[in-house]
This record gives C-alpha cells, sequence and structure tokens, in this order.
C-alpha cells in the first residue's frame, strides 16, 4: 500500500506539473506599455485594449501587454489620439457651433486649448514627464490700461530637476506663443525643487548670497588646484549681503548759482499841457493851434524785468539688495611630502613665502577689500589620509539570467527527479525481489550431564535414529545410546531453555514461509 501511494502521489505531481509547465509556456512575455499616465488617459488606453480583445496587465501606473504585440499597439493607440499628452488642444475649438456660443464662452475654450498645445509641446521633451501651463489674461475694460498677460508652468521630470537653460527656454517658448508677454512674465515651478530660476530673474538676497559664495568656492578651488593639485585644498567662502531695499530721494537748490535765462525791457514817454482856465475861440481849435499860455509836462517811464534759474541738483539712489557686506574666505592647503635620507616619506607644512603667495592669488580671486572688512584665513595642514568607504559594485554570475527561465529548469529538473525515483525505479525493480537474510541457526542444544567419551559434552543435533523403529531413540555426536524417552527428553530440554526452544521454531516458520 505504501508503494502505491507513492506512484499515485507522484503520477498526480508529474500532472500537476506538466499542468503548469504548459499554463507557463502558454502565458504571454509580457513588456511595457505606457507607465505614468493620468487616470483618464490610462482609462482611455485600457477600454480600447479591452475594445480589441488584447490581454493586459495593470501593475502600479503601468499597463504591460505581450511583448510580441506592444509596438502594433502604441502605433495603432497613437493613430486613434491615444494616449491623450495632457489637456485637450485646439480640437475643443471644433465642438464649439455657432449657435449658443457667446464670446466669453469662445474665449474660454481658446484659451483652455492654448493650454493645452503649449502643455503638449512641452511634454515633447523627452525629459519631462507631465506639464501643465496656466495662462492669466485680464478682460479689457473701459478707462484702464491694458495689462500684459502672464502664465505659470508646472513642469514633473522622470529624473533629476530641471536646470536653468531648460526653464529659460520654457519661458521664451511660452512668452513666444502668447501676445504681449515677455519672459519674464512666465514662472516656471519643478514639482521636485520647486521655483527654477532661469538667471534673468532677481533672486532673494539670501539665495545671492549663497550662489555667490559658491562661484567664488569654485573659482578658488580651481585657482589652488593648479598649485596643490586636486582634492589637496579645502575651500569654504561666507558672503555676507546687504538685504535691505533703499531709495534715496535729493534736491539741490543753490542761491548764488543764478543764470539770467529772460530779460524783458519796457519804456513809456508823455507830454501834457495844462490852460489858464479861460474858455476862447482859440482854445477850441483842433489840436490846440490856438491855445494861449498854459503849464506843460513830460514824463519818461523805463521798466526792465530779468528772469533768473537757480542752479538746483536732483538725486535718486536706489540700492538694491545683494550687495556684498563682508567677505569670509578660510583656505586649508594639504602639506607637502619630504622623503628623508633613509626613504621614509613624511608631510610637513608648506613654507610661509608660498603660503603668502597663495594668499595674495586667493584675495585677488575674490575681490578682497580691508576696508570693508574682508577676512582671509589661509594655513596648511597634512590631510588626512580617506578611509575606502563601500566595495566596487560588480555584476553577479546570474546577473544576465532570466529568473523565469531559471525557474522552468528547475521546475523541470524536479520533475524529472521525481519520475525517475519514484515511478521509474520501482516499475524496473518490481522483478527482483531481495531474498532476506535469516539469522544464524542457534548452536546445538547440549543435554546436561552427557558427556561423551573425549570429555565433551554431548549435544542434540535433532537426526532421529530410526534403525530401531519401536523405541526410538535421540543420536548424539558420539553416537552413544541414551536410554531415556526421547520425547520426555525433549520436554525437559524445551523446559529448561525456553527462549532458545522459541527461536528455533520461530527460524522454522519463517523458513517455511519463504519457501512457499
Amino acid at each position: 500500500m505504501r508503494r502505491r501511494a507513492i506512484v499515485v502521489i507522484a503520477t498526480l505531481a508529474m500532472f500537476a506539473a506538466v499542468l503548469g509547465l504548459s499554463r507557463m509556456a502558454a502565458t504571454p512575455s509580457m513588456a511595457l506599455l505606457y507607465s505614468g499616465l493620468d487616470p483618464a488617459a490610462a482609462g482611455d488606453v485600457v477600454a480600447a485594449l479591452e475594445a480589441r480583445g488584447v490581454a493586459y496587465k495593470v501593475q502600479g501606473g503601468a499597463i504591460q501587454v505581450d511583448q510580441a504585440q506592444r509596438d502594433e499597439l502604441r502605433m495603432t493607440l497613437a493613430a486613434e489620439g491615444l494616449p491623450a499628452a495632457g489637456s485637450a488642444g485646439y480640437e475643443l475649438l471644433d465642438q464649439l457651433s455657432g449657435f449658443g456660443t457667446t464670446a466669453q464662452m469662445f474665449d474660454a475654450a481658446y484659451w483652455r486649448a492654448k493650454e493645452g498645445e503649449l502643455a503638449r509641446t512641452l511634454l515633447a521633451i523627452p525629459q519631462v514627464r507631465a506639464a501643465r501651463v496656466h495662462i492669466a489674461r485680464s478682460d479689457p475694460q473701459p478707462f484702464r490700461t491694458s495689462e500684459r498677460p502672464t502664465a505659470s508652468i508646472t513642469v514633473t521630470t522622470s529624473s533629476g530637476s530641471l536646470s536653468a537653460d531648460q526653464a529659460k527656454a520654457m519661458k521664451h517658448l511660452v512668452a513666444a506663443a502668447v501676445a504681449g508677454m515677455t519672459p519674464e512674465d512666465v514662472s516656471v515651478i519643478d514639482s521636485a525643487s520647486g521655483l527654477v530660476l532661469s538667471g534673468e530673474e532677481t533672486p532673494q538676497p539670501g539665495l545671492a548670497g549663497d550662489a555667490r559664495a559658491a562661484e567664488l568656492k569654485r573659482n578658488v578651488e580651481r585657482l589652488l588646484a593648479a598649485r596643490v593639485g586636486p582634492g589637496k585644498a579645502v575651500v569654504e567662502v561666507t558672503v555676507d549681503v546687504v538685504t535691505d531695499h533703499e531709495e534715496i530721494s535729493e534736491r539741490r537748490l543753490d542761491p548764488d548759482g543764478r543764470v539770467a535765462i529772460s530779460t524783458d525791457s519796457e519804456e513809456k514817454s508823455g507830454n501834457s499841457t495844462q490852460s489858464d482856465g479861460q474858455v476862447t475861440v482859440a482854445s477850441n481849435l483842433p489840436d490846440n493851434a490856438g491855445a494861449g499860455s498854459g503849464d506843460k509836462s513830460q514824463t519818461n517811464e523805463t521798466r526792465e524785468r530779468v528772469n533768473f534759474e537757480v542752479s538746483e541738483t536732483k538725486r535718486e539712489i536706489v540700492r538694491a539688495p545683494g550687495a556684498i557686506r563682508k567677505l569670509s574666505v578660510a583656505v586649508l592647503v594639504d602639506g607637502v611630502q619630504v622623503t628623508a635620507a633613509d626613504g621614509t616619506v613624511t608631510l610637513q607644512d608648506r613654507p610661509a613665502q608660498e603660503l603668502d603667495v597663495l594668499r595674495e592669488l586667493v584675495a585677488s580671486a575674490v575681490g578682497f577689500d580691508e576696508a570693508r572688512g574682508d577676512v582671509i584665513t589661509l594655513r596648511s595642514l597634512a590631510f588626512e589620509p580617506a578611509a575606502e568607504v563601500g566595495t566596487l559594485a560588480e555584476a553577479g554570475m546570474l546577473s544576465g539570467l532570466d529568473v523565469m527561465s531559471v525557474i522552468q529548469i528547475a521546475v523541470l529538473a524536479l520533475v524529472a527527479l521525481v519520475l525517475g525515483l519514484f515511478v521509474i525505479r520501482p516499475v524496473l525493480t518490481a522483478g527482483l525481489r531481495a531474498t532476506p537474510e535469516l539469522p544464524a541457526p542457534p548452536a546445538p542444544l547440549a543435554l546436561p550431564g552427557t558427556v561423551g567419551a573425549d570429555g565433551a559434552a554431548r549435544v542434540l543435533d535433532g537426526e532421529i535414529d530410526d534403525r530401531d523403529l519401536p523405541s526410538l531413540s535421540v543420536v548424539s555426536r558420539d553416537a552413544a545410546d541414551i536410554p531415556l524417552d526421547p520425547v520426555a527428553r525433549l520436554r525437559r530440554l524445551i523446559e529448561e531453555r525456553q527462549a532458545e526452544s522459541v527461536e528455533i521454531l520461530r527460524g522454522w516458520m519463517e523458513d517455511r514461509e519463504e519457501r512457499t
């Protein structure tokens, strides 16, 4: 029964293994179709695959299909406009009809289409995984000057973050697509690093100081590396910048510095005569021709006006944040190796003359100003050797193997082993039965009190002497007749040696079973 159970279990295991291998062989090898899609776009792609009856697998944000059909499906779905790249574009305008569409509705659809088209253009960049564009434009209103439109771009990259050059290119792209917009009116926001500055904006005072310190640090390190070698100089720069914004307006008038700018002269003269008061014919003649004697007077008046311009000085001073208030530079230079006469190598500090020369170079590189309170500290000390961290990453022995192929080979080997051990081997060895090894027969029993001619005890050998049938006698090895009854003697022997008798009877019974 145990052998039959083993054969049945091995057969079932064989059929299960064959069924599993056939199912694994029938399952297609899945490959990535699309990943990182919006939920709406991913739903459209899945619906299109179900309509075609294509087997697919969704794992996280990735859609996988049969590797043999992947390229064909990509081209087919692309012809249908799937997956939808971001927002909808100018196709939104095709859905507007002339009836029931107001000017406000058309403008809203137009700007929405403009944002979608710009987002699609940004998605054409290989590094950009997702992009959104928002355009803010004020409606024209009477008695109000027109304002320039502004825009903001939100970008999600596949790896890393956007560089300043890429952000600048995106600003020019959006500004060129919208009338009246300049690159300064566009803001680029990276989902990983935040606001991206393209170098044209005025950074915050703290960021300006950090950027200036990083630039000075790179310049000093590059300068020192030419002399002491790469990695043998450590430079730290601290820049204290002005964070206050100040505007000063000044107007000065100088009364002593007058300048005549215009002159106006006016001159008047007049004559008058006063009569004696008598009225005659002569006094009534024209032009007072017959006037008599009287008082005469003459007047002259001269008036002059000069306009002077007083000297005036106007000054407007605008102090923007970012100016350097104080500069601190710390430089640590590695020592030099000195080989002694016995061959030992030691590190010693660099000479003071060399340090002075290096200090002058560093002061020139950072724009050192002693009146401003700048500080430069340069020292030479021996560097501690850097300990090696980690080990070299190397490809393993199984790096180039396919895991599924290894699993399939292991399952096939296991099935072959089970078939060989539990099915084929029992069938081949079914006709060959090993003869059981019987235990050695016990030694003949010696009769108590019987001694042979040579002094040795006589023992029974189990043979009956049939020469004298009426009286059976047990023959010993000395062939001497024993007067006792053989049956009685056998009973007595069994009573005395019960354990040996039981073993003899058991051996006879097993021998008979094997023979039958």
